[in-house]
Order: C-alpha cells, then structure tokens, then sequence
C-alpha cells in the first residue's frame, strides 16, 4: 500500500478544536490507508511568540540556543495531535526531528537538510502506527537542534516523503489551492486544478505564501507529487506536478505579488573584475538570499552601481555584511529602499510564446507605474516597483492576461 504524507499548517492547528477537525481527517485517511506520516507546524502565532521571546534576551537569531527555542511549537502540536488520534483508538506517536533523525547542516535558523533515516519511521508504518512528526526542525551530526527557517514544515513534509518514495505529499492548509494571485489582493482570481513544478516554484520565490520555496524544488527534483488542500472544506484542491502532465499551458498561469522584499544599492563600486563576488560571497556566507540583480556603470565607465533585493527582514544584517567589505571592494555608499513592491507574471507558455514582456510593460506604463528593477526567467518576468502601486499593477495584470474568474 502507497504512503501518504500529511501537512498541516499553522491555521489548521490554531486552537484545540482546530486539532480536533485535522485529526478527524487523519483518521478519515487512515481508515482507507494505514500508510500515513503527518507533519505538523507550531499552532498559529505560537512561532511568532517564541522568536519574540528570544528577542527580548538577544537580537542574535542564528544560534543553537535561539533554533532550541523557537522549533519547541511543532513539539507542542505533534503531542497534542498525536493524543487527539489515540483518544479515537487509533494507534499514533509523535517523533522529534532527533529521534529519527533529520539530520541538517549547522546553519542555526536556516539549516539544509542532509539526510533523513527512514528506519524508524518505516518500523511505525509496519505496526500501522500514525507517526506524527514536527515540522521545521532537524538536527546536526552533533545533536544541536536545528530549525529550518520560516515555511520550514513544508520542506519536513516534502523531504520525509520524498525519503520514503511516497505516492504523495497532502498540503492542508486555510486555503483550497493555489489561485491565479492571492485572492485577498485581486478578488477575481480563481482556483488551479493543476500547476506545474517550475510555475509553482516561482510562484513561491515571487511572493505566494501557499507553498515554501524549498519544498517545491524538492518535490521538482524527486518527482514528488504535491496537494494542496483545505483543512476546512472538502474540495479537491490543487496538484503540483510535472509539466508534462499538464495539457493546456497557458502564457502566464499566474501573478504574484511581495512586500517583503527591500531594495539595496551600491555605489561608486570600481568597475574591475571580481568586485561583484567579493560583495555577494560575503552575503552568501550569511545565507542572505539576494535577487533582482542589476548593474548600471557610471559616465565615465570607471564605477558601477549595483542594485539589488534582499528579504526585508534581512536588510539591516545585508547592509551591516556589505560595510564589513566597503574597505576591501572600494565602494563609496549604500542606498537602501523599503518602500517597494516585486510583481511577477508566471506561465510555463512563455517558453515558447513571445510578447509576453511588452504587454507587462505596457499595462504599467498605462496606469503611470514606473519600474525600478527588471530581472527574468524563461517562465518568469518581475519588476520592481514602488509599494503603493502593488494591487493596482496586480489587478491590472491579471486582467490583462485573461486570468480573472468568468
């Protein structure tokens, strides 16, 4: 019989009646197929409450002792929920990411997983056992817990699942699938039957909050099949898969949206090899993740200014790593810019289809949106442009490429 992985995130977990309804469905599976490992997140706002304890004693967020702290949430549900299905006779254990173990890199806060031993957990499937696993957090080869980073669960349940070689991995969540934009933000977006790998992965990085950016590639690079459904309502909900799978590929599938990104430049920076390096190796090493790369020289072709983006919550750590380097790469300032907005337009139908650019540009200039920074991809066009714009360019855009629901 297949294997079956479920997630549940942090709304579907939110309060004790919450964790009743998700082990109603647990069961409702586990009476059709007793191959089920459920992965779960901390109860909603439990994460939040714990970094900001840890704020309070220290602004240091990549220590071992901080990833202690803060991966405590997931251990909370994975108990409760694992009482919940005994409490119906139906036999379930909760396991902590260093009883398996998933074992990661020491990147406190961050950590890459390495290797996850399905040894116990495939002990806990023979004796038709429901293993319950915290999300989000793992181990070093020298037992120091580790935490995953924000979204880290759906990594756990991508990761577990791809480990075990199973059928699928089920993603509940508040929402009932993946839509064509965030329909909070743009009220005609509609729900996706199926959406590719490559789409939903830039879906994520561009700004979609529904699936984490890591687990898709990890579903992507072993062929793991995604769901996404709701925790809260009985529809069919989304399939993540190859694209080969999907008939119909539309230019653009979808638009997505972020403010959580700030725009960072360097100026003056001296236009000889090996200076770019220098700067993003330095931000490499502090597993700040850079995008929207562009560069402009200067008149006189002697210096160049390079602008870039980093996670907002990032930026004063990004600015702080590029000071430590100003010495070294001779540049004369840095120019930092919170108030911004990244707007994507995605469709595996770009590759081959052209025009999709220009149209963008157009809409925008159209409705007076200046661009600040322009970066691609071979399915992928984003821009960046000022905050105030974002829902206007997002409603706009979805318009224009035919998205909204009929």
């Amino acid at each position: 019989m297949s294997i079956i992985v479920m997630k549940f995130g942090g709304t579907s977990v939110a309060d004790i009646d919450c964790i009743k309804n998700v082990a109603n469905k647990v069961a409702a599976q586990y009476k059709k197929n007793k191959k089920i490992i459920v992965v779960v997140s901390a109860m909603s706002g439990t994460t939040n409450n714990l970094i900001d304890l840890t704020r309070q004693v220290s602004k240091v967020s990549n220590s071992p002792e901080y990833d202690v702290v803060v991966s405590s949430g997931e251990q909370v549900t994975a108990g409760l929920l694992s009482i919940a299905l005994n409490s119906q006779e139906i036999p379930s254990r909760s396991f902590m990411g260093w009883q398996i173990p998933v074992l990661t890199d020491n990147t406190f806060s961050k950590a890459n997983i390495a290797e996850i031993s399905i040894d116990v957990l495939m002990q806990s499937l023979n004796r038709n056992e429901i293993a319950v696993i915290p999300g989000f957090q793992g181990v070093t080869d020298e037992n120091q817990i580790t935490t995953l980073g924000r979204g880290g669960s759906d990594t756990s349940a991508v990761a577990i699942a791809s480990a075990l070689n199973a059928k699928r991995c089920d993603i509940y969540t508040d929402v009932d699938g993946i839509y064509t934009a965030d329909p909070r933000m743009v009220p005609k977006a509609k729900k996706l039957d199926k959406i590719s790998y490559e789409e939903m992965l830039e879906m994520a990085s561009q700004g979609a909050k529904v699936l984490q950016t890591r687990s898709v590639a990890l579903a992507m690079k072993y062929k793991l099949k995604i769901k996404v459904l709701s925790s809260f309502e009985n529809k069919e909900g989304t399939l993540v898969l190859h694209e080969d799978e999907i008939m119909e590929k539309k230019n653009v599938s979808g638009i997505a949206f972020s403010l959580d990104e700030a725009k960072l430049t360097v100026i003056g920076i001296p236009d000889k090899p090996g200076q770019a390096s220098i700067l993003f190796k330095s931000l490499g090493l502090k597993a700040i993740n850079v995008d929207m790369i562009a560069q402009s020289s200067s008149a006189n072709k002697s210096a160049t200014d390079l602008s870039f983006t980093v996670p907002k919550n990032e930026l004063e750590e990004a600015i702080n790593t590029i000071k430590s380097v100003q010495k070294k790469i001779g540049f004369k300032s840095i120019i930092s810019d919170r108030d911004v907005a990244k707007i994507s337009v995605i469709g595996i139908g770009m590759k081959t289809q052209a025009g999709v650019a220009q149209k963008m540009f157009d809409i925008l200039a159209e409705k007076n949106i200046n661009l600040k920074v322009i970066s691609t991809s071979e399915i992928k066009i984003s821009v960046l442009i000022e905050a105030a714009y974002m829902e206007l360019a997002a409603r706009s855009l979805h318009t224009a490429f035919e998205l909204d629901e009929s």
